[in-house]
């Protein structure tokens, strides 16, 4: 009797574990609403951009434009972490056969997501880099140099996790002798 009352606490605590994994769906409830700012965000530089296209510097214009590529970027960081974190981490979206299914979440686990979140950062970082350097008579040579490092960091940062994951589930295969 003693045993079967522990199996069955070992039970129910086991499932209360696995059912505490919703809590995590606010959260990515919480952000589509920050994705939703992101929009808002997005139209408002559009339209300042539109508005003042007659009067400013091609510079201006491309520092706009690079502004809008950051702000778009960020909202795909957002969808993986969203739609790759939901499917791993929360439950199954059931989207086999779904025409608009993204590819990379046929195959996405916690490593893989890691990586693809580390390589949008790079990207990320490389859109703020290049306004600092398309602006750079008005940057300090200090704002320059620590932006460098840490996209080179992001960059280091990325090799790695790409590089784990590889050993982690790719192992070497050994070889064989003839």
């Amino acid at each position: 009797m003693n045993n079967q009352n522990t199996t069955r606490s070992t039970r129910t605590l086991g499932s209360l574990i696995f059912l505490s994994r919703w809590l995590q769906a606010p959260l990515y409830f919480g952000l589509i609403v920050a994705q939703g700012v992101y929009v808002y965000h997005f139209m408002i530089e559009l339209w300042h951009l539109v508005q003042r296209m007659t009067t400013i510097t091609e510079s201006e214009i491309m520092l706009m434009v690079l502004g809008l590529i950051d702000v778009v970027m960020i909202a795909n960081l957002l969808i993986m972490v969203i739609v790759g974190g939901y499917e791993t981490f929360v439950s199954r979206l059931n989207l086999k056969n779904h025409p608009d299914e993204p590819e990379w979440l046929s195959h996405v686990n916690a490593g893989i997501l890691k990586v693809k979140l580390a390589t949008a950062l790079i990207g990320i970082s490389s859109i703020h880099l290049l306004k600092t350097f398309v602006d750079a008579n008005n940057q300090t040579e200090k704002t320059m140099y620590w932006q460098v490092v840490i996209h080179m960091t992001f960059v280091v940062s990325a090799v790695v996790l790409a590089w784990i994951d590889k050993l982690t589930f790719h192992p070497p295969k050994e070889r064989t002798n003839p």
